[in-house]
């Protein structure tokens, strides 16, 4: 009935084992992938037919992760997986952009991967095993994909790397990469360090590279024994059709493409394409060619002059060369009432980022297969129609929004000083507000600006810088700062973020069939001159975070308690902190081990709410003089409050120095005092002074009195 067939290995230490014929068989490719004891299934189906109408590869990726695999039931009301999570996105992306350049150009069948994850050991990321039982799926499917890829995840430790590392490796870890490629190059990489060297970095990405490739010759086996029949695939011959086109547009093109003003350069291209198919389709004539194909010719003939000038000429799109940066002004501190704001402005491209600081009540709870955790940094990327001069739905985040988000969060998550020196939680919200080249690489630089005018004391500023590719067979030129028609009319997008130190995050998406090892050095090189570029330019708004929180801020006071006392504190039913938050106005959150946050922009509020909890959860000191209230009078003296909840008594003979008659000569009930703690009777009860305190101010007169008399012995 099954007729299975199976590879094994033993990689990073642990076994992977690819199989088929087994699960999912009307699929066209499916792979059962097992690594450790995570186990991911791979399928893969691409429609019979061409999809009409359009000029791109019509790929979808879905990654999901099923919380049986880790034996937990879904949170929530409805018990059952829902949306994706961001988790699930990021994942989806990873594999999309590694496997989306290999496929055979003109393929226009759908075609969709969808990855499940069926089994959890808490050990290894179902991610990378993820991305190779995508590869195999792929590569058994018969669609025209031009692979097998591997994928690995590199960790950084004591000088040395680590292939693969547990979620427990990756705690001591100065690095977290993942890289996928083919046998002879690089397709992807998407990593988070904390300041390591571009030779660092340069160094991770060939020990993966080299490290998977066990895994693609295992992925070819399995193919040999297995894989279905390659599907056919007819190019259509286009060539008459760019001769055509080249001879009525080129000039005109290379023209349009010298305008610098991104939208006189577009009207320019609209011109000349309209000129183009009136030339080609003229009213009441029997058209030569396919509209669609004319359509998808002169974008490629666009692509074409854009790299032609660049290679022959040094000189790009806007009249730079390939090095330099475009203008960038950096602002702070222009919105009124939030914590922290930053508008950085790179050229025609803008994002205005804005820091927000809450208490641990603001953290996210994320609910994960490893467990439910909070995560106390957040960081939201929107990216409006109007930011590139268009209209367009508004509503939740897309993939895009949710990548470009994580990507600038990776970046800046290292440089932010460790939760116990500043326990606030941060949330970042970046308005992409113009558009024209890497607008998350802005949202770096905007949001270590926004950081430090709110206060937050970054280890040291962070920059971003996009870099592209043009080439064309032994040629090639890496380009600082793309704009957004060298990003899609290129090769690459290789984005390099860090400090003056060093790198904090790398990406690359390759568009062609891998890159090697020189062009990366060059490209690094290039991007760390970059980086140092923008970050003077980012030092003339804000060199460091600010001494002082912004005025509406929160402040947070640390404190902390015996965990005997914590009951005591929260109280029968949370009765006591809520009449503390409530009567003080500040918010209060104690955890497990007894340390306590109270948080307010009253720093009187934090000053109250401190002190009452002090005098919970601590015992007054005898021989302490403490500010109290007359809360009742007898014939025998007053009761006074002096330390939060707690009662004392001030004989008659302790009001005043002099003899006292009648108690309320003295005191009367809600009036202010100050009292002596002389100590305790026998049954306990608190006795109190009034007698030996100056009662305006404040000083002991007992202790005065002694200094006095010493000092009459002396002489």
């Amino acid at each position: 009935m099954f007729d299975i067939q199976r590879e094994e290995l033993i990689w990073a230490g642990s076994k992977l084992t690819l199989e088929t014929g087994r699960i999912a068989r009307q699929a066209d490719g499916a792979v059962l992938a097992t690594y450790g004891e995570t186990t991911v299934l791979a399928t893969v189906v691409a429609a019979k037919e061409p999809k009409p109408g359009i000029d791109f590869m019509p790929l979808t990726v879905n990654y999901q992760e099923k919380t049986f695999a880790a034996g937990r039931i879904p949170g929530g009301y409805f018990k059952r997986e829902g949306r994706p999570s961001e988790k699930e996105t990021l994942v989806s992306r990873l594999i999309d952009r590694p496997i989306r350049p290999l496929f055979a150009d003109g393929w226009r069948c759908d075609t969709q991967v969808i990855i499940t994850v069926l089994s959890h050991d808490l050990e290894n990321d179902p991610d990378i095993v993820s991305m190779v039982a995508a590869s195999a799926a792929l590569t058994l499917s018969g669609a025209p994909f031009m692979g097998p890829i591997g994928a690995a995840r590199v960790g950084y430790a004591n000088g040395q790397y680590k292939l693969n590392p547990t979620f427990a490796e990756r705690e001591g870890s100065e690095l977290d990469l993942v890289v996928a490629g083919t046998t002879d190059a690089v397709l992807m990489v998407e990593s988070e360090a904390k300041e390591l060297s571009e030779d660092v970095m340069l160094g991770a990405v060939m020990f993966g590279h080299k490290h998977f490739q066990p895994v693609i010759d295992a992925i070819i086996r399995l193919a040999e024994r297995a894989a279905k029949e390659p599907r056919d695939l007819a190019v259509a011959d286009v060539s008459e059709i760019e001769k055509v086109v080249l001879e009525i547009a080129e000039a005109d093109l290379r023209k349009a493409y010298m305008i610098t003003d991104k939208q006189a350069r577009y009207a320019a291209v609209d011109a000349v394409k309209a000129r183009v198919f009136a030339a080609l389709f003229p009213e009441g004539a029997e058209p030569r060619f396919p509209a669609e194909t004319v359509k998808g010719v002169f974008k490629e003939l666009q692509a074409k002059i854009v790299r032609w000038n660049i290679l022959d000429t040094g000189v790009r799109i806007d009249g730079r060369d390939v090095r330099t940066v475009r203008p960038i002004v950096s602002e702070v501190g222009f919105l009124p009432r939030t914590h922290g704001s930053a508008l950085f402005t790179r050229g025609e491209t803008q994002a205005m980022v804005v820091a927000t600081l809450g208490t641990a009540d603001d953290e996210q709870f994320i609910d994960s297969l490893e467990g439910t955790y909070k995560e106390h940094f957040l960081l939201h990327y929107n990216f409006p129609p109007y930011s590139v001069g268009e209209t367009g739905r508004m509503g939740s985040p897309g993939r895009r929004e949710i990548g470009h988000g994580k990507l600038a969060w990776r970046a800046v998550r290292p440089m932010l000083p460790a939760k116990h020196e500043f326990p606030y939680t941060i949330r970042l919200v970046s308005e992409i507000t113009e558009s024209n080249g890497s607008s998350s690489m802005a949202t770096v630089c905007g949001s270590s600006l926004a950081l430090m005018d709110a206060g937050v004391p970054l280890r040291a500023p962070v920059a971003g810088i996009a870099m592209g590719l043009i080439l064309e067979g032994d040629r090639f030129a890496v380009l600082s700062d793309i704009l957004g028609d060298e990003d899609h009319l290129g090769d690459m997008d290789f984005k390099v973020a860090g400090s003056a130190s060093g790198i904090t995050s790398l990406q690359m998406d390759i568009k062609i069939a891998g890159i090697t090892e020189e062009i990366m050095r060059v490209a690094l090189d290039q991007a760390k001159g970059g980086r140092e570029h923008i970050l003077g330019e980012m030092s003339k708004a804000l060199t460091a975070a600010r001494s002082e929180l912004g005025q509406y801020a929160p402040r947070i006071e640390t404190m902390k308690i015996p965990q005997d006392k914590i009951r005591e504190v929260i109280g029968s039913g949370g009765k006591v902190i809520r009449e503390i938050v409530e009567k003080t106005g500040a918010k209060v959150d104690i955890s497990d081990d007894g340390t306590i946050k109270i948080a307010s922009a009253d720093l009187k509020s934090i000053e109250a709410a401190m002190n009452w909890i002090k005098s919970i959860a601590s015992e007054p000191e005898v021989g302490v003089i403490y500010d109290g209230t007359v809360v009742k009078t007898t014939d025998f003296g007053a009761f006074v409050n002096f330390f939060g909840a707690k009662d004392g008594l001030v004989h008659i003979s302790q009001l005043a120095p002099q003899r006292v008659a009648k108690v309320t000569d003295v005191v009367k009930e809600g009036q202010k005092v100050k009292v002596k703690l002389l100590g305790f009777d026998d049954r306990g009860k608190v006795r109190l002074s009034m007698r030996v305190v100056d009662q305006t101010t404040g000083e002991d007169l007992e202790a005065k009195q002694k200094a006095e008399r010493a000092e009459d012995a002396n002489d």
